[in-house]
This record gives C-alpha cells, sequence and structure tokens, in this order.
C-alpha cells in the first residue's frame, strides 16, 4: 500500500515502533509518501507533525529538509539524503546512513555505516563494526565493540573502541584526536601533518621520515610539523603511525569493511592470533563432527547404499565405505586450516586429512 502526506516542506517525523525493516530517503518533493502493509501501519497528523508506526517494514520518502526522530526499529535501517535534525534511539539490526546533516545515535545492535555528513556525529553504543567517513563536524563514539574504520573527519574525534581501529585523518589546527582501542590502531596521515602524538601501546610503529625509532617503546610523544593538532592514541596492542597511503587498501581479515580500501596485512600479532583462535575452534568443530560420522557410521553399518547427514558434509557409510559427499555449503578457510594443523600436530593421518579435504572441497 502506498500513502501520501502533505505536511510542508519542513515536517518533524516521529516513527515509534517499527516491526520490521525501515528505509527513509531525503526527495525534493514537498509530500511524504509512505510504502507498508496497510493492516500493519498507524499514522497520525497534527499539521506539520507526522507520527507513524508499523508492525512491519516501513519506507518513507521525505522532504529532503524534514526532522526525524525514530524512537525503535527491529530490522535494518537505512537513511538517506534526509538534511534535517536526525535522532535515532534503538536500532537493532544493521544501520546504514549516507548524505546527512547531523546525527545523534542511541543504540545500534549491529553494524553501522556513514558516508557523507556536513554536521557533527554522536554515537552511544555500537556493537558490531563500525565505518565512518566524510564527517565535517565531530565524531564521538561512545562504544563499539568490534572494529572502527574512520576516515576524512574534519572535526574533533572521541572513541572508545573494543578491538581494532583503522584512521585515514588529515589533522586540522587545534582540533584533538582521541582514541582508545582495545587491539591495534592503525593511523595513516599526508605526509606533511601537523600533530602532536601521544602514543600508548604494547608496541609501537611510528613509519615516517625523520622520526628515530625507539624499540621496545610502550609509550611516545611524537611531534610532526608544528604538532598544532593533538592526536591521543591508546592501544590494547600495537599502533602504527604512517604517511604511506597504501597502507590500508585491502581489509580482507580486517572485521566488516568491504569497500572501504584498508590493508591489515602483516600488522603485529594481531592477524596470527586471530588465526590461532579460529583454527582452534574449526579444529573442536572437525573434531566434533568426525565423532558423530563416526558413531553413525557405526550405527548404519548394517544398511546398504545409505547416506548420512552430519553437520555441513553428507556421508556414505554403506558397507566398506567411509566417503564424504558434496558438502551442503561454501567451504571457509579457517576449516582448510584447521584440517592441516590437525595433520602437522600428528592428530590425523595423511590419509584421514585427504578424505577431510575431499569433504571440504565437494570430491570424491
Amino acid at each position: 500500500m502506498s500513502k501520501t502526506i502533505s505536511a510542508g516542506k519542513t515536517p518533524a517525523v516521529e516513527i515509534e515502533m517499527i516491526g520490521g525493516d525501515l528505509s527513509v530517503v531525503g526527495w525534493d518533493g514537498d509530500d511524504i509518501l509512505i510504502k507498508a502493509d496497510e493492516d500493519e501501519l498507524r499514522v497520525e497528523q497534527q499539521g506539520e507533525r507526522v507520527k507513524v508506526s508499523c508492525d512491519d517494514d516501513l519506507s518513507l520518502r521525505l522532504p529532503k529538509s524534514a526532522t526525524i526522530l525514530v524512537n525503535k526499529v527491529d530490522g535494518d535501517m537505512s537513511l538517506r539524503s534526509v538534511t534535517g535534525g536526525v535522532e535515532l534511539k534503538e536500532i537493532h539490526g544493521d544501520l546504514s546512513i549516507r548524505d546527512v546533516d547531523s546525527v545523534s545515535i542511541g543504540n545500534v545492535h549491529a553494524d553501522f555505516s556513514l558516508r557523507g555528513a556536513k554536521g557533527n556525529l554522536s554515537v552511544k553504543v555500537i556493537h558490531g563494526d563500525a565505518s565512518i567517513r566524510e564527517v565535517e563536524g565531530h565524531v564521538s563514539l561512545g562504544s563499539v565493540s568490534a572494529d572502527l574504520a574512520l576516515r576524512d573527519v574534519r572535526g574533533n574525534v572521541s572513541v572508545n573502541v573494543g578491538d581494532d581501529v583503522v584512521l585515514y585523518l588529515n589533522p586540522q589546527p587545534g582540533n584533538t584526536y582521541s582514541v582508545t582501542a582495545g587491539d591495534d590502531i592503525l593511523l595513516v596521515m599526508p605526509p606533511k601533518a601537523n600533530a602532536t602524538l601521544t602514543l600508548s601501546g604494547d608496541e609501537i610503529d611510528v613509519d615516517w621520515k625523520g622520526v628515530p625509532e625507539e624499540e621496545d617503546a610502550t609509550s611516545r610523544v611524537v611531534v610532526l610539523g608544528d604538532g598544532s593538532a593533538n592526536i591521543n592514541l591508546n592501544a590494547g596492542a600495537d599502533i602504527r603511525v604512517t604517511n604511506q597511503s597504501d597502507a590500508g587498501d585491502s581489509a580482507e581479515d580486517f572485521g566488516n569493511f568491504a569497500g572501504i580500501g584498508f590493508d591489515w596485512s602483516g600488522f603485529g600479532e594481531r592477524i596470527s592470533k586471530r588465526v590461532q583462535e579460529a583454527t582452534k575452534l574449526a579444529s573442536r568443530r572437525v573434531e566434533e563432527a568426525a565423532r558423530r560420522v563416526e558413531r553413525q557410521a557405526e550405527r548404519h553399518t548394517k544398511h546398504a547404499n545409505a547416506s548420512v547427514k552430519v553437520g555441513r558434509w553428507n556421508w556414505d557409510v554403506s558397507p566398506g565405505k567411509f566417503t564424504p559427499e558434496t558438502p551442503n555449503e561454501a567451504v571457509s578457510d579457517q576449516e582448510r586450516m584447521s584440517i592441516l594443523k590437525m595433520l602437522s600436530e600428528k592428530k590425523i593421518t595423511s590419509e584421514e586429512a585427504d578424505k577431510l579435504l575431499a569433504a571440504l572441497e565437494g570430491g570424491e
């Protein structure tokens, strides 16, 4: 169902509750276009004030200068081209924002992405990854549980991140950039950057011409140029500062930053640590699956042409056979690595490893 409301060029729209996904787009028209299931939709209007609630998905087209307040969205939300004030309180899915002015956000329970804000950005809690770029105002993030990618922010920055942080900054005179991370921090700046860096971490690498190395230092103060911007980095693991623009060209091993263009390959011990953790988990899962297969194989050895589905594989347990058939879903690199690791530790034989690898690849 489509419904059109006339509420002026600068309406104040309040969205009380959305049971599904929410899409909001600003347009040049003066009307509000609402698309939703008629049975799930509730709309109230008093002049330029409009209140909307929907038990399922909702799509809105608003005048670009509208202000919007969103109280709760149970699914994902996307917001684009709304230049009035934006306040979002509770988003239970992913949140994507593009081309806005100032934004105030309470709680995002999944991943958050923003590109293009002419004003300030303030977020209390992000439970997943965050990707933020092209913000002309200040950025304040109270808590990011996972990874953060931050690029091209002209205002002050204050963020607290649970895992890794990658920053592309052109520090402005008088600005303060404060970043606390539970794991690694990578900072990339132009070669002629002017900043005073106060750094604290397990290992500190300042890859900058004219800046001497300090091996085993866990805290440093480095002045670049006239030092007119203040950058404070506190990392639970490694810090790297560089002016190499290609230091972050891809992010295959770093968080949920597809398309952002950051590279952490070879940085510190973070990747190695994560691979080890993932390998241990995958190894446990493979071993448990193998034990389940063996138990079920024993129960089915009396049945000819039998096929047993266990976990991600189908196994042929006909008498005299114990071979995996085509896997049910795409194989992960972690599972391949776990098998190779088990082989290197002599937990399985080469013949058993071949069978498991064949299963992963969908071979005979």
